[in-house]
């Protein structure tokens, strides 16, 4: 095994799961490769002494491009908002350096194009963060579907539903300007990101997008709570995603169903540690959906507990999505999600808003 220098940009929410997972990850997963916390940027100089100091790095930036020149940090994590995602890979890139970026990819599709072609002209290993797909259960479910046990697949139902900003009265804040903050950029490609790995490429969508409260204390909304997408993958089958912020009660509503012609399968991300698998077998009067709890014979459980039906938790998710990065440098190849994987919700999503506007159904580019 070697060490690895690790830079990170920014130190919020997102910055901090990931200095957390990659502190922790060698020691879960046994990885060829040992994270090293080189080097966090930040807002400030001042902010990101502070995250040095809590997190554990060695040094704190001044800014991002000192950050990325450094020659002892080998590889960058971006988790900044998407504005600023294009100019810190490009720069990475252009460095030589494998980069993993929070989601969304870009703050437009044509910054998104423009980094997966700078990815894959680099040569080097690059990521984005899409953590819910990686629970052990819904590992499991793709599986499932890979290995036909619920047969032909007919239909699927996707969503990604919360209510921080059920309440018409929550003051007007960050996540109630502009598109990348909105449902449609923030919510919106976590249950797109799942169809595709679920259920494969998705051809074409009708969709409508609404603002549910256009106005709050202090401002005016000028971006998206809630809309509804309805799709065709290429296989043929039918779908429907929903994604909202203004769900009311619901607190972590990923959550998917997918029907077969010999099963289906449910899941929800407020009940990680469970799948539900539908068998249509045996007598009639005995058929019903079955509750499976995760343990060490599903993927990525056994790292963290021993015991099956103790479950793992969402930086658990972080913790795996840094194994699955560190693979891909160490191995040199692709794991998903790519950029071009990032690329794809982002074709879906631009999309989606394309039909709203001009309400018709929209195909959706295969690149």
């Amino acid at each position: 095994m070697r060490e690895i220098g690790i830079g990170i940009i920014g130190g919020g929410y997102m910055g901090k799961a990931h200095a957390v997972a990659m502190s922790v990850v060698g020691a879960v997963f046994g990885t060829a490769l040992r994270p090293r916390l080189e080097m966090i940027a930040a807002s400030s100089p001042d902010s990101a002494a502070r995250y040095a100091r809590d997190f554990g790095f060695a040094r704190a930036a001044p800014d991002w491009q000192t950050l990325i020149a450094d020659p002892a940090v080998e590889a960058v994590i971006i988790a900044t908002p998407p504005d600023t995602h294009h100019a810190m890979a490009q720069a990475a890139f252009a460095a030589g350096k494998p980069v993993f970026c929070e989601k969304p990819l870009a703050d437009t599709l044509e910054n998104s194009r423009a980094m997966v072609a700078l990815a894959e002209a680099s040569g080097v290993a690059h990521m984005v963060g899409f953590n819910y797909i990686r629970t052990p259960a819904s590992q499991f479910a793709r599986q499932l579907l890979a290995d036909g046990e619920i047969g032909r697949v007919t239909w699927f139902r996707g969503e990604h539903t919360e209510d921080f900003l059920a309440d018409p009265d929550a003051p007007h804040n960050w996540r109630c300007d502009g598109m990348a903050n909105g449902n449609m950029g923030d919510l919106a490609p976590h249950p797109v990101n799942a169809a595709l790995a679920l259920m494969g490429p998705i051809t074409s969508v009708m969709a409508e997008v609404e603002t549910l409260h256009t106005d709050r204390p202090g401002g005016r909304v000028t971006n998206d709570d809630h809309a509804q997408i309805m799709c065709r993958f290429a296989s043929g089958v039918l779908g429907h995603i929903y994604s909202s912020r203004t769900a009311t009660g619901r607190k972590m509503g990923y959550a998917y169903e997918i029907h077969g012609t010999r099963g289906a399968i449910r899941f929800d991300q407020e009940d990680q540690n469970a799948l539900w698998l539908y068998k249509a077998e045996g007598p009639e009067a005995t058929r019903g959906f079955r509750k499976i709890l995760t343990g060490p014979a599903h993927p990525d459980y056994a790292p963290f507990c021993q015991g099956p039906g103790h479950g793992t938790g969402y930086q658990d998710q972080i913790i795996i999505e840094a194994k699955d990065f560190l693979t891909a440098i160490h191995e040199r190849k692709s794991v998903f999600p790519t950029f071009r994987d990032g690329l794809a919700v982002a074709q879906v999503i631009d999309a989606a808003l394309t039909s709203a506007r001009e309400r018709r159904w929209v195909d959706v580019p295969q690149t």
